[in-house]
């Protein structure tokens, strides 16, 4: 008879699931879905099992239920996370994508995290090429001539985007560097259609890349990942052509910092 409990409980598709796994399942899906009922059906498990899963929780201060009867983070789960987020170490984490990118690429990588309005590198990986980037870890460079840069500034709202250039201003770094604002906007409603950011020698002249977005567990852009290369080596088109290498990169590596896209 308990064996058979066991197996009504196990989600479709798996054998008889373990107490531990259980909770485990129905604090993940409480996490993402407020309503008993979705909760049961993203778990596979009774409704019964889920509920008593559910008290308990309740009872550790895990989940707590909101005005609507919905379930929301408790302050356990909260302390828990915040304590976590103290020990991110964002190159560590990144770091493993960005040796496996390298390696399939045969490029430079760069990790940057926004600064106020600058982008700071926090990796610099370079491939076996007898050249070596422009660029260090701890280089602050602007937001609007870089490919990072960009896809941090195409995750600002329109107003955003006008007080950071009232802040800032938009220096030409190189001939080809975008100097207003129209243009810049122009530019992010791109980069937000496609999913990726260049830079066509805006920064550095012989130097372009393409960067992708990385978003943390919130989900916001507050970092970005770039293969970048020298225009001696590569031409624009091949260096766009990485764009796909780059996002899914970068999306690994969102995965790691805990962002969970919605369907």
């Amino acid at each position: 008879m308990v064996n058979e409990v066991e197996n009504q409980d196990a989600p479709q598709g798996t054998g008889a699931v373990s107490a531990s796994e259980k909770t485990l399942l129905v604090l993940e899906a409480a996490m993402a879905h407020p309503r008993f009922t979705d909760v049961v059906e993203a778990t596979g498990l009774a409704k019964a099992t889920v509920h008593r899963i559910l008290a308990t929780l309740a009872e550790r201060g895990f989940v707590v239920t909101g005005s609507d009867g919905g379930y929301l983070p408790g302050p356990k789960i909260l302390s828990l996370a915040g304590l976590a987020l103290q020990r991110i170490d964002i190159s560590a984490i990144c770091q493993p994508f960005v040796d496996d990118l390298v390696d399939r690429v045969k490029c430079t990588i760069h990790v940057g995290a926004a600064n106020g309005d600058e982008i700071v590198y926090l990796i610099r990986t370079d491939s076996d090429k007898p050249y070596k980037m422009p660029s260090r870890v701890g280089h602050a460079i602007p937001m609007h001539s870089s490919g990072i840069g960009k896809v941090v500034l195409s995750d600002y709202s329109a107003d955003a985007v006008a007080r950071f250039v009232a802040r800032a201003g938009l220096p030409g770094r190189t001939e080809h560097t975008i100097t207003t604002l129209e243009d810049l906007r122009s530019e992010l409603a791109h980069v937000r259609s496609v999913g990726y950011a260049l830079d066509r020698e805006e920064n550095v002249p012989g130097v372009a890349c393409v960067a992708a977005p990385v978003r943390d567990h919130t989900g916001a852009v507050k970092y970005g990942l770039s293969i970048s290369t020298l225009t001696l080596e590569h031409s624009l088109d091949q260096i766009e052509a990485m764009a796909p290498e780059a996002i899914t990169a970068a999306d690994l590596i969102s995965e790691a910092l805990g962002y969970r896209a919605r369907d």
